[in-house]
């Protein structure tokens, strides 16, 4: 199957796991590679624009850089485990609060009646012992985290990434996605009660994927 362009907007979007109904709410996990995609404010705010338009949105972000340069620091000379986990937890709070003020978007603990807001995930996951759900390691990331504010909100999921999956109608595809990188490791387990998933990436990289324009054709059930 192969991606088609979309005739208005800059992203593309597929279907990863369908549903009957459409929840009231949709989780965005906006990839932190994203963050150095050229004019990334105007782009994810498109996103989020569109996707908010009939229903609330709440949007988590990754760590990008900033977490991937702890994970070389602790690549060189290995800390603890769980303490390097939760610096890299912490770290998500510096990308929620800088995408928050870049977009204009309130900066929430909890999704709530907002009808687009950014989750602040550190403080989030230190309530109600949600942090104790995750294992610790580097094979769980802000991908999971997601997924348990999709469950927990009984949400929607996108999923958006700079690059689109690889395409495939394989009923096991979540878990090759997950051994292939796309998603973390434990993104299959945190995502078992998610009802409806979908991946989003930038129409200007050339990957070869699966679904609709954005808003139209094959994303209308999940818009």
């Amino acid at each position: 199957m192969n991606t088609v362009r979309p005739r208005t907007g800059n992203w593309l979007v597929g279907d990863l796991r369908t549903a009957v109904a459409v929840a009231p709410r949709e989780v965005i996990k906006v990839g932190g590679s994203l963050l150095s995609v050229p004019n990334w404010p105007d782009l994810i705010a498109e996103l989020v624009h569109i996707r908010s338009r009939r229903r609330r949105v709440i949007v988590v972000v990754g760590g990008g850089t900033i977490v991937d340069g702890l994970r070389t620091i602790d690549a060189a000379a290995p800390q603890r485990a769980d303490a390097i986990h939760c610096l890299a937890i912490e770290l998500l709070g510096t990308t929620a609060r800088l995408v928050a003020g870049a977009l204009g978007l309130p900066l929430v603990v909890e999704p709530g009646g907002d009808p687009a807001a950014v989750l602040d995930s550190p403080c989030w996951l230190a309530a109600a012992a949600r942090r104790e759900r995750l294992p610790v390691g580097w094979h769980v990331t802000s991908d999971s985290i997601a997924a348990l504010v999709a469950t927990e909100s009984r949400a929607d999921l996108l999923l958006a990434k700079r690059v689109a999956p690889p395409p495939s109608s394989d009923e096991r595809r979540i878990a090759k996605l997950a051994q292939g990188g796309w998603i973390d490791e434990h993104f299959p387990a945190a995502a078992a009660g998610v009802a409806r998933m979908a991946w989003a990436a930038p129409a200007s990289v050339p990957i070869p994927g699966v679904g609709g324009p954005l808003g139209e054709g094959g994303d209308t059930r999940g818009g």
